[in-house]
Parts: structure tokens; C-alpha cells; sequence
């Protein structure tokens, strides 16, 4: 059985991380092989939480596994809350990471322009040279506005315009020379405000081409939503499907569960109930 090392927190509450990535990796028919980063009551969404760091104890699960000598198909590393993490992960591909392994570096750092409230200067460096080691990186367009040094505000401008699209993927191609394999970036929660119909999309973007799909957006954003995403992403790569056949799965099983979070008035930080569609990734 193929085997994937999942690389990030442990929430109790909140749908997303961890408890997004096992079921669907494994309802992929590959072993997920969780290695917490910390380990939450819920996720920070919430107005209180615990949490306990693992930073100090992320390297010892890379040296057991090492000791056992095992090998991973895949690798894929969510939300990282310091440089000291994301250096801990660098540790962990340099044990790991071969030309066969697949590794996804999913940059958490912020959303709809805002920055998350650890962000620094050292953890963007960090999270910059983390990302050069990933054969797909999947930020949001305030990630990629960070990774690119462009401003946000300035690509967003051009929303309402025929070429909106055009500047993205060219923000995004100026990341592809920096990395140290060849790369793939899938742009997640590109939204477009249309007249009669909003629609949010995802733009994949190669050396060699791109690949953009949209569906009509429901009006709000969800935990973990993402989270399930990239791990849809991260298993149907390993599992041989083309990037844009991978996209095409996460879509047409998020997009059910994401109507009924919007129809129930579901709060955002609660995430969706997509656990009654994991059959969809069959």
C-alpha cells in the first residue's frame, strides 16, 4: 500500500488539518501517516482553544521512522505556526524526500489579504525556501502574493477585468524558476464577482500549461476546507491522475457538502460535514 507522512496540527474541533487529511487520504486507498505539529482543542478560528506545541518533538518521529526504514509515496505539510517548524519539515525531506516522493507544501499564511497572526519576515523566508523543495505548492492568492512579493491589493484590482486570470498565473509562473524541482501551483479560492453569479475557482499552473476550474460560489469560506482540497490533490497525484483530473475530483466532492454548509447557516469555523461524501472520491 502506498504511504503518505501528513505534517501538520491535530484539531479537535474544526474539520480541517489532520482530521481532514486521514479520512481522505485513506478513502484513497493509501496508509496516511499523521505527524502532529501540535495538538488543538479546535482550531485558532475558535474564540478559545488549547493547544500544545509538538515543534519539540516533531523530529522524533522522523528519526523512528527513520530507524524503521520507511519510505513515503508522498509528502504533504499543512499549517506551520513557526520557522522552527518549517525547518523541522526541511529535516524531514532530507531524511525522506527522493525523486519518487511527491511532496506538497500547502503555505498557510493568511486569506482574503489579511496575514495570519504569527506572521514574520523569518517565517515567510522560511515558508519560501520550504516551498522551493515541493513539486506542488497550493496557496490561496494572498500565499501567492506573499511567495511572489507582489501586492495583493494591486493583482485583486484586476478582478473585474476579462484578464484577471492572466495576471494570476503570471504572478504564479514567477515562482516556477525559484524552485529546486520542477512544480506545479494550484492557485485555490479564486473568486470572480460577475453581475448576475459570483463564481470561486482554482487555476493549476506548470511549466507548461494551466488549467482553471470554477464553480458558482456560495457567499462564505470554510474551515478546513482547503485542507481537504490539497489533500484530494496530494492522493489522487500519488494515485497516478493528472492534476487536472485531481482538481476535478476535489471540486465535485467539496461542492455538496460546501451548499449544505451554506444552506443550514453552518458557522464557518465548524467546517463542513463532508465526511457523507467521501464516497464521491470512489
Amino acid at each position: 500500500m502506498k504511504k503518505i507522512a501528513l505534517i501538520n496540527d491535530l484539531s479537535g474541533f474544526g474539520k480541517c488539518s489532520l482530521t481532514a487529511a486521514i479520512p481522505v487520504i485513506s478513502v484513497l486507498g493509501i496508509q496516511a501517516c499523521p505527524l502532529p505539529t501540535a495538538i488543538l482543542s479546535a482550531q485558532t478560528g475558535f474564540s478559545s482553544y488549547y493547544c500544545d506545541d509538538y515543534t519539540d518533538r516533531m523530529n522524533f518521529f522522523t528519526d523512528e521512522w527513520k530507524k524503521m526504514q520507511e519510505t513515503f509515496d508522498g509528502i504533504y505539510s499543512g499549517y506551520l505556526g513557526s520557522a522552527a517548524q518549517m525547518h523541522n519539515v526541511l529535516y524531514f525531506l532530507e531524511k525522506f524526500q527522493t525523486k519518487d516522493t511527491l511532496y506538497l507544501a500547502d503555505p498557510v499564511m493568511g486569506d482574503n489579504g489579511r496575514r495570519i497572526r504569527i506572521f514574520t519576515d523569518e517565517l515567510l523566508d522560511s515558508m519560501k525556501e520550504l516551498t522551493r523543495h515541493a513539486g506542488v505548492i497550493t496557496p490561496n492568492l494572498t500565499e501567492l502574493c506573499l511567495l511572489a512579493g507582489v501586492d495583493y491589493d494591486a493583482l485583486t484590482s484586476h478582478a473585474s477585468k476579462d484578464g484577471y486570470l492572466s495576471y494570476i498565473e503570471e504572478t504564479a509562473r514567477s515562482l516556477l524558476p525559484r524552485a529546486y524541482t520542477s512544480q506545479t501551483i494550484v492557485i485555490t479560492g479564486i473568486v470572480r464577482r460577475q453581475p448576475q453569479q459570483s463564481f470561486v475557482g482554482n487555476l493549476a499552473v506548470t511549466p507548461e500549461r494551466h488549467y482553471y476550474l470554477e464553480t458558482p460560489f456560495m457567499g462564505e469560506s470554510y474551515s478546513g476546507t482547503g485542507d481537504l482540497f490539497a489533500s484530494v490533490i496530494m492522493g489522487s497525484l500519488v494515485n497516478g491522475l493528472s492534476v487536472d483530473a485531481a482538481m476535478e475530483k476535489a471540486v465535485r466532492f467539496l461542492s455538496p457538502a460546501i451548499e449544505d454548509a451554506s444552506r443550514d447557516n453552518v458557522p464557518r469555523e465548524h467546517g463542513i460535514s463532508f465526511e457523507k461524501y467521501l464516497h464521491l472520491l470512489l
